[in-house]
């Protein structure tokens, strides 16, 4: 791959990233609910689950998604109700305790435990099937012929989850610091994001394949 078409490839990578979506608000909660350090499990799982379409475009299984009308509807309907039940479950939580959060501190029960963050960061990545024939369609134009699949995994897919990983590291430091503020209306904090996180795995549930 040549450097031109990397460099072309980083670019499209960050304006892909800045785009909002359910995994920089999932990063944006867990950075105001348990602070930077515990948040980079989240970021990492997203990274994974990133990383597990991006492999999988490859492999061909975008293109199979976005021909086979029922495959995408299973797809889309787990996602979208994995999304509301998030979204059910953060509205219901009591108010967090915000602010105070030391990330160096033992975790602070269930929720903040660093596997049980990193799965949610990862099944939200995985969970819209959209993004998978997005990267169907995205990744072609740069990828490099006579490259196998390994290098462009290599390449490709480390570029664009490095990029995703740091902006919501940057998310989530950015809650962190602004926490005083929010824990002060911690429980509608709560009910915002949730709410949010219903209305889009709604939009997922009830979304086409274009």
């Amino acid at each position: 791959m040549s450097l031109d078409l990397w460099l072309m490839f980083l670019v499209a990578s960050v304006g892909l990233s800045l785009t909002p979506g359910p995994n920089g608000l999932l990063s944006l909660t867990h950075g105001a609910r348990f602070g930077l350090g515990r948040t980079a499990f989240t970021a990492l799982g997203a990274g994974v689950g990133f990383l597990v379409l991006i492999a999988a475009s490859l492999a061909g299984l975008g293109a199979l998604m976005a021909a086979s009308e029922q495959a995408f509807t299973i797809a889309k309907w787990i996602g979208g109700g994995y999304l509301i039940c998030l979204g059910i479950r953060l509205w219901r939580a009591p108010a967090p305790v915000i602010g105070v959060v030391d990330d160096a501190a033992p975790a602070l029960g269930r929720d903040a435990q660093g596997a049980r963050l990193f799965a949610q960061g990862f099944t939200v990545a995985v969970s819209n099937p959209k993004v998978l024939i997005f990267f169907a369609a995205f990744l072609p134009q740069f990828m490099t012929p006579g490259l196998g699949f390994w290098p462009h995994l290599l390449i490709l897919g480390g570029t664009f989850v490095t990029i995703e990983v740091a902006y919501e590291l940057l998310l989530a430091g950015t809650a962190h610091r602004l926490s005083p503020w929010l824990a002060k209306g911690g429980r509608w904090f709560n009910r915002v994001t949730g709410t949010t996180f219903i209305g889009v795995g709604g939009l997922l549930a009830t979304a086409g394949r274009a």
